[in-house]
Parts: structure tokens; C-alpha cells; sequence
């Protein structure tokens, strides 16, 4: 009897082993990613405006285009539910995606080509416009179909956690991949960028065919029960936005997101123009606040990682009453042109966005059905990436506007960031009138009233 107890715990202890094994492997699919993003958001984009000298209005708008066409994502994750390829749910359309990311990238180096030899070459935009249009697809296609697919390996006490480990990769690997294409390539030349852009095509497909193979069961059905066919996207969509705390945890993400984000394009502008601070200086805030994001990331997922993902309702609370005190000290830092209040109010802003992070992923796995995890995880997807766009363009309207106003930049961003304050605060108020629990039983999630406690969830 001992020796079978002691087999059993053997057992259980390499298949934890195994899983969290796969879970790394998993988050290898973030270095392609990070590579990706890096090189389509940061470089080309600086070529473009800054060694080019092209306008920076067609340029922001072909970046803003995947935020454009995230209805996809949730299109994506109906697909995925209910037409798996060769058995395979969410491999196909995850591998389809990342191909034409991959195929994209040569098309940027090629668009450069036409404007270094003729700055007024038309088929330069309609090069880059390619680009972006597949790298826009591809992204919608497969990142919430990956989100999904981490979902579906794990056990569904581990989701909040895996999915959290997933985005913390992500976040981690940015910085790495900054400086890494930013060695590769000191100054700019064609021949250089052309070899950047392969490295990174070639990097970024065998890391995501790496991270993504073999993982998902074939033959595996996230629609267990039903009859595949009995359901229409359109269908399906109004059963899912018919219930109230599926609306509500939309609304709630929304809000988050719009005032977390707003700050994104007008902090630089911000250290310029009231603090006085040159290139180099205001180039370090967004590593102030990361890096407190990084640091309280990782020690949510290392303290919480067993946590099960309803239990996170407190802690993205937490995260985002600590987000909206730091924007209310970098609103009293511009009302009062405080320099001393600027590096402090990014740190404790950074450390909310940590938790805030870690407990907002987690509910968007726990916000989710066994039978529609990639409906839901798309909806999610398309509620965060309109919401980052429309706050990130908020923010600059309102700059624009408040100065017309005001004639005082003090005056201007104070305002800007203690909005951005009262909608996180607001956000709070949102997040408590979702009833995470009563939307997990419905679905399935929580089999029982006993499973969860109201003190445990912390409301």
C-alpha cells in the first residue's frame, strides 16, 4: 500500500514536472513576439520618420492598424471552437497566423528599398500597407488562439497562472529584444535592416513552431457536447454578450485599460515641455514604471501561482487603487512641475500595473466557457487591444484640447493624469459588480457553491 502511495506521488510529482516543463516551452512563443513587435513598432517606424524624414501620421496609422481589425480575434476564436483542422483546434489557426507574420517581415526592408531610392515612391506605401495588413492578420489570428491553447493544456485550477506566465514571458522579453535589435543594428543601412528582419523571420518561426508543437491533443474538443455545426458565429456571439457579467467584465476591462494607457503617448512630451528634461532623460520613464511592473509581475506569479483564477478579484483591486494613486502623484508632479515626484509616481504606478496585470489575466481565463474558450478569449482580446487604442489616442486629443484651453502645459497634463486616476478608480467600482463566481457556475467552471468562499474571493 505504501509502495503504490509512493508510486502515485512519484507519478503526480513528474507529471507537475512535465506540465511546467510544457508551460516553459510554452512561453518560448513570447521571444518571437517580443522580436516581432520590436521590429515592425520601434524600428522601422524611427527609419521611417526619423532617418527617412516621412511623415509620422501614415506611419502611426499603419501600427494602429491591427488595433483596427481586432474584431478578427474574436472571429479567430469562433473558428477555432467549432472548425478544427486535422483534428487540431487551436494549432492550425496559431500556426497560420505567426506564417503570415513571417511572411510579412521581408516586405518592410523591401518598402524601405523603394523610399531610400525615391521618398515620393507610391509603392512604398502600398508595400508597407501589405505588411501590416498581414502582420495585423496574423497577430489576430493567432494570439488569442494561443491564449486558448495555453488554457487548454493546463489543469483548470493552473489557467490564471499559465496564462499570467505567458504575458509576464512577453513583458520580460521586450527589453531584451530592444537591445538586442538595437546591437544588431547601430546605425541605419539597408543591407543592415535587410539582415535584421531575416534574423528575426527565422528566430521568430522556430520559436513558435517550437513553443506550439505538440502540445495541443489532437482530435481534442473545446465544444464537448455540442453539435459543431447547430451553432453560427452570429448566434453564438449574442448568446455570449447576453449574459450580464460577460457585458460587465467587458466594460470593466475597457475602462482599465482606456486609463492605464492613456498616459503612453504623452509622457516624453510631458518631461519636455513642464520638466524641462531632454531626449535622453525622458526616454527613462517607460523604464521606470516596466521595470516595477516586471519586478511585481514575477512575484505575483512565484506567491500566487497555485491560486485558482477567481481568487485574483483582490489583488487586481489592489493593483489598480495603487495604479490610480501613482497617477494622482504624477498628476500633483505636473500641477506642480515636481521633478523630485516624477521617478516615485512611475514606480508606484509601475507596481500596481505589475498586480494589476497578474490578476486581470488571470479573469480572463476564469471569465471564460470550456465549450467557447476561444470566443471569449478573443472578445477579451479585442476588448484590451480597442481600448489601448482609444486611450493612447485620448490621451494626445486631450493634450491637444486641454492646452487650447488652458494655454498651460502644468495645467494640461495634471489633468490628463488625474483622469486617468478617477478611471482607474472607476474601473474598481466596475470590477465589483461582476459576479466572477455565479458566471463560472453557469458555464461550468465551479461545480459547486462550496468551491469558492465570498472571503476567499475577497469581495
Amino acid at each position: 500500500m505504501n509502495t503504490t502511495s509512493s508510486e502515485a506521488a512519484a507519478q503526480a510529482g513528474t507529471e507537475a514536472t512535465y506540465r511546467f516543463a510544457r508551460l516553459l516551452r510554452l512561453a518560448t512563443f513570447q521571444i518571437g513576439s517580443a522580436l516581432g513587435d520590436i521590429l515592425v513598432t520601434s524600428v522601422w517606424n524611427r527609419i521611417m520618420i526619423n532617418e527617412l524624414g516621412l511623415n509620422a501620421a501614415p506611419v502611426g496609422l499603419l501600427i494602429a492598424l491591427r488595433y483596427l481589425l481586432a474584431p478578427l480575434s474574436l472571429l479567430a476564436g469562433y473558428w477555432s471552437d467549432t472548425r478544427p483542422w486535422l483534428g487540431f483546434h487551436r494549432t492550425p489557426y496559431v500556426w497560420g497566423g505567426r506564417l503570415l507574420i513571417v511572411l510579412s517581415y521581408p516586405l518592410l526592408p523591401l518598402s524601405l528599398s523603394r523610399f531610400v531610392a525615391d521618398r515620393n515612391d507610391s509603392s512604398g506605401w502600398l508595400i508597407a500597407i501589405a505588411c501590416f495588413l498581414m502582420y495585423g492578420t496574423g497577430t489576430l489570428l493567432s494570439g488569442g488562439n494561443f491564449l486558448a491553447l495555453v488554457r487548454d493544456s493546463v489543469p483548470k485550477q493552473r489557467q490564471g497562472f499559465a496564462v499570467s506566465v505567458m504575458e509576464t514571458a512577453l513583458i520580460l522579453m521586450f527589453p531584451i529584444a530592444a537591445i538586442s535589435l538595437g546591437r544588431a543594428m547601430r546605425e541605419f543601412s539597408l543591407e543592415a535592416f535587410w539582415s535584421v528582419s531575416l534574423t528575426v523571420m527565422a528566430v521568430s518561426a522556430f520559436f513558435w513552431f517550437f513553443a506550439v508543437a505538440g502540445v495541443e491533443r489532437r482530435f481534442a474538443s473545446p465544444r464537448a457536447g455540442k453539435a459543431e455545426s447547430t451553432l453560427l458565429f452570429g448566434k453564438a456571439l449574442r448568446a455570449i454578450w447576453q449574459d450580464l457579467d460577460t457585458r460587465r467584465f467587458f466594460a470593466f476591462l475597457a475602462i482599465a485599460t482606456l486609463a492605464a494607457w492613456m498616459q503612453e503617448a504623452i509622457l516624453e512630451p510631458f518631461g519636455a515641455q513642464v520638466l524641462g528634461q531632454d531626449i535622453e532623460q525622458t526616454t527613462r520613464y517607460s523604464a521606470y514604471w516596466q521595470t516595477a511592473t516586471v519586478i511585481f509581475l514575477i512575484g505575483c506569479v512565484v506567491r500566487f501561482r497555485k491560486r485558482p483564477a477567481e481568487k485574483n478579484i483582490r489583488l487586481t483591486k489592489i493593483g489598480l487603487g495603487i495604479m490610480a494613486a501613482g497617477m494622482a502623484v504624477l498628476a500633483l508632479a505636473a500641477f506642480g512641475a515636481q521633478l523630485r515626484l516624477l521617478q516615485l509616481s512611475l514606480l508606484i504606478f509601475g507596481a500596481g500595473f505589475g498586480l494589476y496585470t497578474f490578476g486581470a489575466f488571470s479573469l480572463l481565463v476564469a471569465m471564460t466557457s470550456d465549450s467557447e474558450a476561444g470566443m471569449y478569449l478573443g472578445l477579451w482580446t479585442i476588448c484590451v487591444l480597442l481600448s489601448r487604442g482609444v486611450g493612447i489616442a485620448l490621451g494626445g486629443i486631450f493634450r491637444d484640447v486641454f492646452l487650447s484651453l488652458t494655454g498651460s502645459p502644468t495645467t494640461t497634463y495634471g489633468l490628463i493624469f488625474l483622469f486617468e486616476a478617477v478611471g482607474l478608480a472607476v474601473s474598481i467600482y466596475a470590477l465589483a459588480h461582476v459576479d466572477v463566481v455565479g458566471f463560472g457556475k453557469r458555464v461550468g467552471r465551479i461545480a459547486a457553491a462550496s468551491d469558492l468562499s465570498t472571503a476567499e474571493l475577497g469581495l
